[in-house]
């Protein structure tokens, strides 16, 4: 089990990670979410400066609330259909997030403007959503998207707090809010540094069991569990968008004659060489994912010939780097072949698309091996 200190440390090491492509699917994903429940909320949130009101509460305040959870509202369904689009936006979490934070800054300085400054130190429910906006931001599956929610989170408080205390006339003191103390004010910045300490962590933790459900362990590949869940929608968004999208599946030639002469150790080095030459030369946009022993597939967004020049590049790559099992030791050729079926022309789905594929590496095998066949007839 991890100890608290090598929690920390691999969670600063996350940080200086990029997120890879599942996190920022599952991150889209939650974005969403966090939209259509913003919507939800900010539904919500009309009724309490009308039960405000309705109850005995001061006229000014309420009006202040009411204001405040109509802009909620308006901006909430903004957010809402632009996290609906189908081309995802990088800068969405974050910028939604640090508004949610603005947002309950924006409520708490609307109460001081409204001749309550105390509330706007000492509301405890809305001082909250600061809390809530902060655990929100678990559902973007990104560390800086709520760290820097927290940051923003304790500057804003702390500077309304020290706006508020400058431009006071008198004490600070009010029959319904209690008295500003200093302490209240710094006790709420500890908490709002350790919910976003807790959230950190639990955003760390969910990143790690989405990375490990969909990597293989032996090659550090995405898994079948990346090909089924995420590659789908790419292939969806591909053929929506009217480009053309390109699945490689790709077999190591006689790879179990390895295994057979140099042993199951031998051969998991020598997958792991071949993996190595291949990822070199792989994009970003182009992940490769290991769905059998030494059967790969590759996503390639490139029309069918530029496709097919690449699958071959990559092919006299692994071909010009031999495996070599021991020091001294004889080196051992690996070869691939692999068969191309390309969105929209061949089919429109993964299932197609890995049939079409399957047969043509079918073909690449009956011709010799070490080939790559992208069209029939090839």
């Amino acid at each position: 089990m991890s100890t608290l200190r090598e929690t920390l440390d691999d969670l600063a090491t996350a940080l200086r990670e990029r997120p890879d492509d599942l996190l920022l699917e599952i991150g889209a994903g939650g974005e969403l979410l966090v939209a259509r429940l913003r919507v939800f909320v900010a539904c919500l949130l009309l009724l309490l400066p009308l039960l405000n009101y309705g109850l005995g509460g001061q006229a000014n305040e309420s009006l202040a609330g009411l204001t405040g959870a109509v802009g909620v509202l308006l901006l909430s369904v903004t957010w809402l259909r632009l996290a609906l689009r189908a081309r995802r936006l990088a800068w969405l979490p974050m910028f939604s997030s640090c508004f949610d934070v603005t947002l309950v800054t924006g409520v708490l300085a609307l109460l001081g403007l409204s001749g309550l400054p105390v509330a706007t130190l000492n509301s405890t429910v809305v001082w909250s959503c600061y809390l809530l906006a902060i655990f929100a931001t678990a559902m973007r599956h990104d560390l800086r998207v709520t760290l820097a929610a927290g940051a923003l989170a304790m500057v804003q408080s702390a500077l309304l707090w020290l706006v508020v205390v400058a431009t006071a006339d008198g004490p600070l003191v009010s029959a319904d809010y209690g008295t500003v103390s200093t302490s209240t004010q710094l006790q709420r910045l500890v908490l709002v540094a350790v919910a976003t300490l807790v959230t950190a962590v639990i955003v760390f933790r969910a990143q790690r069991l989405a990375q490990w459900s969909a990597t293989d362990g032996l090659t550090g590949l995405h898994n079948r569990t990346f090909l089924n869940s995420q590659v789908p929608a790419r292939v969806e968004a591909a053929r929506r968008e009217g480009q053309t999208l390109c699945l490689a599946l790709v077999d190591l030639d006689n790879f179990r004659h390895i295994n057979a002469e140099l042993g199951h150790l031998a051969g998991d080095r020598a997958l792991r060489h071949a993996v190595a030459v291949i990822r070199r030369e792989l994009g970003r946009e182009e992940p490769m994912i290991r769905v059998g022993g030494e059967e790969f597939v590759l996503l390639l967004p490139l029309p069918v010939g530029a496709a097919w020049e690449r699958m071959e590049v990559l092919r006299r790559k692994l071909e010009a780097a031999p495996y070599i099992p021991e020091p001294e030791s004889e080196p051992r050729r690996l070869t691939l072949s692999a068969g191309v079926a390309c969105c929209p022309q061949d089919a429109n789905d993964l299932s197609g698309l890995m049939k079409r594929a399957d047969e043509r590496l079918r073909a690449a095998k009956a011709g010799g091996r070490n080939r790559v066949v992208a069209r029939d007839g090839d």
